[in-house]
């Protein structure tokens, strides 16, 4: 059986995931943290959060489901998203039934 993951863990594969979008755009400095800005730090686009959609669902299956993550938030909500919120419901979603139960 496989342990649960993380947050940390988590986040250190999103922030690889992260990488590799902005890798694709060209030369990028930001170190990723939990309290990293989607929008103001790393400027990413919808087109890039589609992009992590796909690796997340690639990474951790059907239950990981960003658009989900990210609907019905306010335009506040979503200017003020941070990795370590993603990685926090990643971690979530991914948590033992019986730890949920608990």
């Amino acid at each position: 059986m496989t342990p649960h993951p993380t947050s940390d863990r988590v986040l250190v594969e999103i922030s690889e995931m992260l990488s590799q979008i902005l890798a694709d755009l060209g030369p990028f400095q930001v170190e990723i943290t939990r309290d990293t800005l989607f929008l103001d730090d790393l400027e990413l686009e919808s087109i890039d959060l589609v992009s992590l959609a796909v690796m997340l669902h690639d990474r951790w299956g059907e239950q990981i489901n960003l658009a989900e993550f990210v609907a019905g938030k306010k335009l506040p909500e979503l200017m003020a998203l941070t990795v370590g919120q993603l990685a926090d419901h990643v971690t979530d979603h991914l948590a033992p039934a019986e730890a949920i139960l608990r």
